[in-house]
């Protein structure tokens, strides 16, 4: 059962205490329409293209006409928006599949997000409105084979200067989008003075090579690559003229981790409602099965869960929006959500029994996919001990 005959295109049924309500009414229309493409454009071809690990390229026209990517921006933005509504706009995503929901915060969270941060007033005028229209789609390069977690201090892409240019070598990993982005910020290491920056670099730069990552069990329609840069030689003008270490790196992840928190809870909410959906059809023992007790306190557990996370990523954003947001708040919403999204995937599939490990019922995909929105942007551990050092005042990276 399509999760629209559970809900209308204007409300969410699973937003059990009516967190929407927060939204102006504009920021409410866009989110119906996005739910409409969504359900009507999107959901009817996910699973295929999940099975066969292929990105559905033509749906990026539709989100861009949508205005997703030119949600943030200054430079871009359709109409003035809240933090809270772009993330909702990342949980309707996840909801229908957190695939797509990561391809969209790769182009408007990470890749925008970098230009946008670390640019000059010429580069995000050059570079968002094409990225926001979908003329352009960008992947964002900072984790590195043997550098995730240690990013800060672990990068080995090198950035030498010559002359007005700049030649980066070195290797990235697990890079979203990178097999037909169009640009890749890549971050490197200054050999000068050590710093991290950030470059945009073209795809089509001779010795820019991105694979495809085979074998994924987890966002199967997301285009991971490993990139090899061999003397890649970019201008000046294409180093992000306000990245001068790593800091800036940090602004630009601030941003976008909340975003991947409410991911999360999109995530659960596809499952919970695929389960609720099957519980109401499936009969067991001459009755539905969600006239058993157990399947109810599945189901109930399932919805304190969300319930719960929604205040959290709502709080996050409004912090956002305020301008108060610290690193520890949105590592501990992102912690706390994934966390809370792995038991809800869980039960969900417990719901369907042995059908919840085949895509027909959509659960597989969502439980599937969970484990990856666990690790990325910052692995539990690893936000766990940012809000460990903001509570305690004493750091325990090391």
């Amino acid at each position: 059962m399509s999760t629209a005959t559970l809900t209308s295109f204007s409300t969410l049924a699973s937003d059990f205490y009516g967190f929407e309500d927060l939204l102006t009414d504009q920021e409410k229309s866009l989110l119906a329409d996005l739910r409409r493409y969504l359900d009507t454009e999107v959901r009817p071809i996910v699973n295929d293209h999940w099975s066969r690990g292929e990105f559905p390229r033509q749906i990026v026209k539709g989100l861009a006409d949508l205005g997703l990517f030119a949600l943030p921006w200054e430079e871009t933005r359709p109409f003035e928006n809240s933090a809270v509504f772009r993330g909702w706009v990342a949980l309707e995503l996840a909801r229908c599949d957190a695939s797509v929901a990561t391809f969209v915060g790769v182009q408007n969270g990470l890749a925008m997000g970098s230009i946008s941060v670390g640019g000059s007033p010429e580069q995000r005028a050059e570079w968002l409105p094409r990225l926001a229209s979908g003329e352009l789609v960008g992947a964002f390069g900072l984790t590195e084979p043997l550098s995730g977690s240690d990013s800060a201090q672990g990068l080995r892409t090198v950035a030498v200067r010559d002359g007005d240019d700049w030649v980066l070598n070195g290797s990235k990993r697990w890079i979203g989008n990178a097999t037909f982005s169009d640009v890749t910020i890549i971050w490197a290491k200054s050999a000068e003075d050590g710093q991290v920056k950030g470059f945009i670099v073209p795809t089509s730069t001779p010795g820019y090579e991105a694979t495809k990552i085979e074998g994924k069990q987890s966002l199967r329609i997301v285009q991971n690559a490993d990139i090899t840069l061999t003397d890649v030689r970019v201008p000046d003008s294409l180093r992000l003229q306000q990245a001068s270490s790593f800091r800036d790196t940090a602004a630009v992840l601030r941003l976008t981790r909340a975003d991947v928190a409410w991911a999360a809870v999109g995530n659960m909410v596809g499952a919970y409602e695929a389960a609720l959906a099957y519980a109401g059809e499936r009969v067991q023992f001459g009755k539905p099965i969600a006239k058993h007790q157990l399947i109810q306190d599945l189901l109930v557990k399932s919805i304190g869960n969300i319930t719960a996370s929604i205040g959290m990523v709502v709080r996050v954003s409004q912090l956002l929006d305020e301008g108060t947001q610290r690193d520890e708040h949105a590592s501990l919403a992102k912690a706390f959500t994934t966390a809370r999204m792995r038991e809800t995937v869980g039960w969900a599939r417990e719901v369907l029994g042995g059908n919840g490990i085949v895509l027909d019922y959509d659960v597989a995909r969502y439980f599937a996919d969970a484990e990856a929105l666990y690790s990325y942007e910052g692995t539990r551990e690893m936000n766990t001990l940012i809000v460990g050092r903001a509570i305690t005042g004493q750091a325990a990276f090391v």
